[in-house]
Order: C-alpha cells, then structure tokens, then sequence
C-alpha cells in the first residue's frame, strides 16, 4: 500500500507514565495523543495489545483475540460508576519502571472488583442501561473468540498453570461435557472476564477516536506465530503441529544472526498450513479481521515467516539445527484480500532476508522496514542507510529490539562511529538527533522514532534484549517528558522535511 508521506513515534501503552505503575488506556495515553499532534505526527506505533504471557512479552501472548486487561485505565473505570474512587488510591503512581507483580496482586483484583460491580448494577441501574446493551451486543459480536478465551483464563487460575498441556486430559481435550460442567460452575468469572475484554474494548476504541480527531493512526503488530500457552493453540489444535498427546512436534525460531551466535528458540508451535488452506485459511481471516478493527495500520513481525519459517524439532536445545520450510504466504494474503478487501500492511523484514521474501512483500506491495542502527558496521549493511532507501519503506532509528540510539552509540566501536560521522556530521557524542534528521530526510514513506530516542536515553531505557528471557518490557517514560519544546524541535523537521500527512485519507482504512 502506498502511504502518504508521514512520520510518527513508537510507544506501547505499557510504557505510558499512568497511574496505578503500568501505562494504561486513561488520562496519560490521551495526553500523548496531543503531544503527538503538537509534534505533528499523524502515526502512534504500539507493540501486541495481548494478555501477556512468559517474561510478560506482548509476543508471548495467551491470545491472538484477546486485550490485555492490564492496559485498563481503573481511573476510568471510576468515572464510569465501576469501582469507587477510593477503592483505587492506594495503588501506585504514575513515575518508575513496570512492577509486574504489582499489578498482578493489586491492579488486578481491582480490575475484577470493578467488573462485579458492573454485573451487579448494570442491568438495574439506568445510569450503565446503555453500557449493558452495548456489552451484550460485544459478547454476541465477538462470541467466535471470546467464549474460548474467557473459558481458559478461568481455567489457567483454576489449575494455576497456562501450560495447558498439563491440565486434566478431559479439560485439555475440550470434552464438551468436561467444558460444559467449568462452565455451570464458572459462570460468574467467565462474565467478569468477558466484561473486561468489553471495558478493554471500549477504552481502546475511545483512544483511537481520540487520534483520529487528530489526523493520528494506530501502527499495530501482528505477531506471526503464536504462544503453545494460548487459548490459540487450546481451543484449535487441529491447525498447529501437535502430536496424539498435544505436545509441538517442531517449534518456530530462527538460525543463528545479529542477535544471538546459537539463533532464537521461540518455542512456538507451527502452523499446519495445509490444513489451514483446505480451510480457505479461516483462522487467519478471523484474526486479520479482528486486528483490522484493533489497528488502523498492520505491522507484520517476522514477515519473513510467510515465505519460508524456520523449523526445529521440539526436543532441541537451541535453534542451531533446523530446516526453511516453505510457507503458502501469497496464497494466504491473497485470501485475506479476497474476504476482508485491501489492509494496510507493513512487513518486518528484517534478518535473514532471501530473494523469496523480497518477491513476497513485492507482490503483495507492502513496504519493508529499514532501521539506521543496522547500517553502519560495513557495506553489505548499507541497505539500511538512507541513500538505498526506496521510496516504498517505513525507516526507524531503531525498534523495540534495539538498544536505544544513545545506548548503541555507547557500546559501538570507531568503525560504527566513523561511520554515522561521515554521513551526518559530528555528533559530539550524541547521534540520536541527527539520526532522526537523516530517517526523516529520506524517501521512506514513513520514518518511526522510538520515544527513547526522542528523549536520548541511553540503555538504562531499552525496552527488549532478544533471546534474553527476563527483565524486559518493564521501561516507562518519565513523568513530565512531553515538553513544548520537544514537541516544536519535532515539529520543525516535519515541516522541513515534508511529512506532515496523514498517512491515508481519514475514514479509509481501520474502520
């Protein structure tokens, strides 16, 4: 899809300075919302909006569907008449890292104390009437995912595991009666978890009405593979490659790269996608479908997974040995224009990229990303800079999986120094700025800048190590950040460079 000329800022919600120790949907989200604006960007890119799962990554999810109850905004929930004001004070505040395990035994209960509440009062009080039709109506929509995943969550807390593998072989084998009995006994906390996925909804739809107002829309990701922890793989076994005991046969990851000498183990079952093209992919349609209505903009991580994936057998150690194996990726997506029309794509290739991938994205005209961090250690590298950028490209400083620009700077050696020097000047030892100078100035159609990178945090900031399986995804901005003159300094390379657009027509896509 050809985007309008255009720049914007990865931020997920997680890392909002909100109340209540994790950023949320409420007051902080808004208030980023018009620093964008002031900024003129017209893109808020965010990482999955899915419960998380191991280590809390957002691609560790239990559900490709489901919204991640932590992102609620309790402050809100208030505001609706949910929970008491007073219920929520003593949580804490809005400056300092994620504590996960605060928000697991205090935001938490919280979060399902205010959903009783709705299912006590809502369908006698006149003042949440409109609130109980629109949450019945979202249970009727959604039912296909929802029935499922509020069922394993309830399930999870019962055997106080996500590993359903585990659980009782009736349970895990979805025997209608066995499933049709947790139910009966389950009814009230299967409600309170649908409620959530409603306030989640609603919240989130809020906010992206709240860009939309300003020319700004949501750049999501879509994970390709899913977590074996999921309600996913539970509820479909039949479409990933299990054997007679439910156990993955062969796992995603991939070789040995940039990031790690013995490759990335990511654990996730694959796909069995002759099964899911009998379907007519029916899986996937649901999915695009639902992140479609999520996102105004799809990001697809490890694209590179739809023309040919990475196998390994489960009983390995690391991703060292395994097989490419082709995948129908253009049958697939030609399938989903097909049933949901056009979808505003972008394709994560970055990696181990082959002429097939790069045939793929062509085909389906999506454009790729290029990320300025991977440019400078020698010339096969060059790619990244922007004098082989192409006009059909989405350009970075640096992604999630990055360190931040300060922090690289400080860890890189004179080559990489050399290097950025020669092509922008001296940096006195500060290159995050004139970095993003040089991604704006380029012929990307889009050029993203981490928040760090806004602010020229170092390392202390980053939000993900790959292949390091603890003490990520914990990073919040500090309080007070959003200043008017970071918002003009932003602003004025907008103006110089030209990108102060929309990146498609209000009311086109995302709808």
């Amino acid at each position: 899809m050809d985007f309008q000329r255009s720049s914007g800022v990865l931020l997920h919600i997680s890392s909002l300075p909100s109340y209540g120790s994790i950023g949320d949907f409420g007051p902080a989200a808004h208030e980023f919302i018009e620093f964008l604006a002031a900024a003129k960007q017209h893109v808020w890119q965010v990482l999955p909006l899915c419960p998380t799962g191991y280590g809390h990554s957002p691609y560790a999810g239990s559900s490709a569907f489901a919204g991640n109850p932590y992102l609620i905004s309790l402050e809100y929930l208030a505001d609706w008449g949910w929970i008491d004001g007073e219920r929520i004070a003593g949580l804490a505040g809005r400056g300092g890292n994620v504590v996960f395990e605060e928000i697991e035994t205090r935001k938490l209960p919280l979060l399902y104390e205010a959903a009783g509440n709705f299912l006590d009062r809502a369908p006698h009080d006149s003042e949440l009437a409109g609130q109980w039709h629109r949450f019945q109506d979202f249970c009727a929509l959604e039912s296909n995912w929802l029935t499922d995943y509020a069922l394993y969550a309830e399930l999870r807390r019962r055997y106080n595991t996500g590993a359903w593998t585990a659980w009782p072989d009736e349970i895990r084998r979805r025997d209608p009666k066995a499933l049709a009995k947790i139910a009966a006994e389950a009814g009230r906390t299967l409600a309170q978890e649908q409620v959530l996925q409603f306030a989640f909804a609603t919240q989130w739809a809020n906010l992206r009405s709240a860009a939309a107002q300003h020319g700004i829309r949501i750049l999501g990701d879509v994970a390709i593979f899913v977590s074996m922890d999921s309600a996913d793989v539970w509820a479909n076994p039949e479409i990933f490659e299990l054997d007679d005991e439910l156990k993955p046969i062969h796992i995603a990851g991939v070789p040995p790269d940039y990031f790690s000498p013995t490759g990335q183990r990511w654990g996730n079952p694959l796909y069995r996608w002759d099964v899911l093209e009998k379907r007519g992919f029916d899986w996937w349609v649901d999915r695009m479908r639902r992140s479609r209505a999520l996102y105004d903009i799809i990001r697809l991580d490890h694209f590179r997974g739809f023309a040919a994936y990475w196998s390994i057998r489960a009983d390995e150690v690391t991703a060292i040995n395994g097989e490419w194996i082709t995948a129908p990726g253009l049958e697939l997506f030609r399938t989903l224009e097909t049933v949901l029309g056009p979808l505003p794509l972008v394709a994560e290739d970055l990696g181990l990229i082959t002429p097939d991938v790069d045939a793929l994205r062509l085909a389906l005209a999506m454009p790729g990303m290029r990320v300025l961090q991977f440019g400078f250690s020698d010339k096969g590298a060059h790619m990244h800079l922007p004098h082989q950028f192409v006009p059909g490209m989405v350009a970075y400083t640096g992604t999630h999986d990055n360190d931040t620009t300060q922090g690289w700077w400080s860890v890189t050696g004179d080559v990489e120094h050399a290097a950025v020097e020669a092509l922008v000047g001296p940096v006195q030892g500060k290159p995050t700025w004139p970095l993003i100078r040089s991604a704006a100035s380029s012929v990307a159609q889009v050029s993203i800048y981490p928040v760090q990178d806004l602010l020229e945090l170092g390392s202390e900031a980053r939000m993900n190590t790959p292949a390091i399986p603890h003490g990520n995804w914990s990073w919040r901005v500090p309080e007070g950040s959003w200043t008017e003159s970071l918002a003009l300094r932003l602003a004025s390379i907008v103006e110089v460079t030209d990108r102060n657009n929309d990146p498609f027509a209000i009311g086109e896509q995302g709808q």
